[in-house]
């Protein structure tokens, strides 16, 4: 029997209260969150304006947890070493937003930190393939980004059900390894397929029956009366 890797949560502190940032943070760790999600939006690339790398690094100061910093701006290669310092963990970037995608993974990761790559719902699966090894983690978004509270779109799992089975066909494992013929799939964890947007109980389990093992989550988790309790609840998907 294939061993089950559990779904690591992630809650995104744009649904928490912008006033108190660090309580936001602690809420989620407290709650047993595997990492905290920060979506960095620019105006331009999204019409939206979020934070930069000063809430980021008091968000650090406030919690140990993983921070997985989703950019959503305009050429990020420009962005990273301020993010970096700032304390950012992972640094995920959108395809449609730099002309030098590859660079700019590599970039990230010389910067000693995860390197993810997200795709919008209109962007085309065939895109994924060339850059799968050279990312930590690849992001499906299931909503249109920029705004918290949309509606899921089911669309966007034939992308991660395409994604997962690229991934196990090249076998490519956490980190973008390729095994070798022979060594054991389930030796290391599985390659990371992040999903963000209109994420609850329901839409994950779709999500995680597609082949998603990260999971952010916003409104659901911070409008929770337990949000402990919602986050064992992913988690057990």
């Amino acid at each position: 029997m294939s061993k089950k890797w559990p779904s690591l949560v992630a809650p995104s502190i744009l649904s928490g209260d912008f006033g108190h940032l660090a309580d936001a943070a602690k809420k989620a760790e407290d709650a047993g969150a595997d990492l905290l999600h920060l979506d960095i939006m620019d105006g331009h690339f999204v019409p939206n304006l979020t934070f930069g790398p000063k809430a980021v690094a008091a968000i650090d100061r406030a919690t140990p947890l993983f921070l997985d910093v989703h950019l959503m701006i305009y050429n990020p290669f420009d962005y990273v070493e301020r993010f970096v310092e700032a304390g950012a963990d992972r640094i995920t970037f959108h395809f449609e937003a730099t002309e030098d995608v590859a660079e700019t993974l590599e970039y990230i990761r010389r910067c000693n930190v995860q390197a993810g790559l997200a795709f919008s719902p209109d962007t085309s699966f065939s895109m994924i393939p060339k850059y799968l090894n050279q990312c930590d983690l690849i992001l499906i978004m299931t909503v249109n980004p920029g705004f918290g509270g949309q509606k899921f779109m089911a669309d966007a799992l034939e992308k991660v059900q395409l994604t997962r089975d690229l991934c196990n066909q090249l076998r490519i494992r956490k980190g973008g390894q390729v095994l070798k013929e022979g060594q054991d799939l389930d030796s290391i964890s599985p390659f990371a397929i992040q999903v963000d947007g209109g994420i609850n109980q329901e839409t994950a389990k779709q999500c995680v029956d597609a082949g998603a093992n990260v999971l952010v989550s916003g409104e659901y988790l911070y409008a929770s009366k337990d949000m402990k309790k919602a986050i064992c609840d992913l988690k057990a998907l």
